[in-house]
């Protein structure tokens, strides 16, 4: 028999944990760690990278494209000469080498390689991407999570409700091997509405006594929802102290509301990174992991850095990703925007807004540009709003919402309509529906992320 790497032996956990601390450590090191240093870190870490990278058919041809050889990058400072890439351009690399692409750097059958953990993503807008890790990137971005989750107030006698998906998607698996690998807490796989239906999710909560819930905020509101129509009582039959997952720009204090007034936490991360920033105890801005990732912020447009407080798209660079498919300057088209105030704690960690919308799901609407997933945190000013929404652009060009809310008085769609155009700059036409109305056309309960806009114009275009 040939001989091969086995996993844990491949992750090297001892070097992964000086270079990536977590718990105490951690803490210790958001707090005390110097610009400098962390550069040189950073730096270090990059170097790597970039060698791994040359060794990938994918990188070899996208930088020479750009007229970059080896050598040329001698280090972080040298980041921005390297062109960067996006979905379209993984995609590309799997038409031209099915199914997995040449981005990965490893030969299936060499007996000597690395193992290779393998999911792909939703495939929700065409043929889904195959997700690549190694055993060491996989254990990072595992532990990041894990990190993230105990600074969060995680603990080991914590029972944790998941609603993350599983089948040949990262999500679920990867939430799961975090808690697991991590953490002494203990772990309820329930995953999405179709793999586990709400009723009992919410019946295996009060089975076995959940306390903290990780999943994307839209669901959780559901099964809260469900809870309610149960006989449920939340604070009594379910106890919930701690969420975590993603909000966006959600309005947690209305998803606390729900669930008894618990501790909610936002974090982002995309497949192919994992988790890039999160919020801290403080709830104030996510902080970016910058011992394990390098985050730029450009203009949507031109592709130059954006000024310090303004929108862009994040651009990362995993500096831990060096055995399988490492990844240096990848486009996310997620947009955000830096935190220029310090941090009332002490972490001397960049933060962020969060995600505030995607570009590539950006519309333009006589001239503006809007994202329609920040339209549910504007409407949040409205108590009445109930938090589920749908944006519509209708196929003369103009933008439409249909939203679910609590019985008001007669002028309450027009103090929303108000409300988007002093924030926005256009007219927002809004349709009021009640709760779980909109359910049908967000596929809240089959998808993690729920569909928020609908372009009638792309159905007026077809032939």
């Amino acid at each position: 028999m040939s001989a091969f790497h086995p996993y844990h032996r491949a992750a090297d956990l001892e070097r992964l944990l000086q270079d990536h601390p977590i718990g105490d450590a951690f803490v210790t090191f958001a707090r005390r760690i110097g610009r400098d240093e962390l550069f040189a870190r950073q730096d270090r870490l990059f170097r790597r990278c970039v060698a791994r990278a040359w060794e990938t058919g994918f990188y070899r041809r996208l930088w020479g494209a750009a007229g970059i050889e080896p050598g040329d990058i001698r280090g972080l400072e040298d980041l921005t000469r390297l062109p960067v890439f996006d979905k379209s351009d993984l995609m590309h690399s799997i038409e031209a080498h099915p199914p997995f692409g040449d981005f990965g750097g490893f030969e299936r059958d060499d007996p000597t390689r690395p193992p290779v953990v393998f999911h792909t993503t939703s495939g929700t807008t065409g043929r889904p991407q195959a997700l690549l890790f190694g055993p060491k990137s996989r254990e990072v971005q595992s532990l990041l999570l894990a990190r993230v989750y105990r600074w969060q107030g995680m603990r080991a006698d914590d029972v944790v409700h998941s609603c993350y998906g599983h089948g040949t998607v990262n999500g679920g698996h990867y939430v799961r091997e975090a808690v697991l690998h991590w953490t002494n807490a203990l772990f309820v796989s329930a995953g999405t509405g179709v793999e586990t239906p709400s009723v009992r999710q919410v019946g295996l909560m009060r089975e076995f006594g959940t306390t903290v819930l990780v999943g994307f905020a839209d669901y959780l509101k559901r099964l809260a929802e469900v809870a309610a129509e149960e006989g449920i009582t939340i604070g009594e039959d379910i106890r919930i102290r701690m969420i975590s997952g993603h909000m966006g720009a959600e309005d947690k204090a209305a998803l606390a509301r729900l669930w008894g007034e618990p501790a909610c936490y936002d974090w982002y991360g995309v497949g192919d990174t994992g988790i890039v920033a999160a919020e801290g105890p403080d709830r104030d801005g996510l902080y970016v992991m910058e011992d394990a990732h390098v985050l730029e912020l450009l203009d949507v447009d031109s592709g130059a850095p954006v000024q310090p407080g303004e929108p862009g798209d994040m651009v990362c660079t995993c500096i831990f990703k060096d055995d399988i498919y490492p990844i240096l300057r990848f486009n996310t088209h997620d947009v955000s925007r830096e935190r220029s105030d310090p941090s009332g704690a002490g972490y001397g960690l960049r933060r962020i807004a969060g995600f505030l919308g995607r570009s590539d799901n950006m519309v333009k609407i006589k001239g503006i540009n809007v994202f329609p997933h920040a339209i549910g945190p504007l409407l949040s000013e409205v108590p009445e709003f109930l938090g589920e929404f749908v944006c519509r652009v209708t196929p003369d060009g103009a933008m439409a919402v249909t939203a679910e809310a609590r019985p008001g008085d007669g002028a309450l769609a027009k103090r929303m309509q108000r409300l988007l155009k002093a924030k926005l700059g256009i007219e927002v036409r809004i349709e009021l529906v009640a709760a779980g109305a909109t359910a049908t056309m967000t596929q809240v309960e089959r998808r993690q992320k729920p569909i928020r806009l609908i372009d009638e114009r792309l159905k007026a275009r077809t032939p």
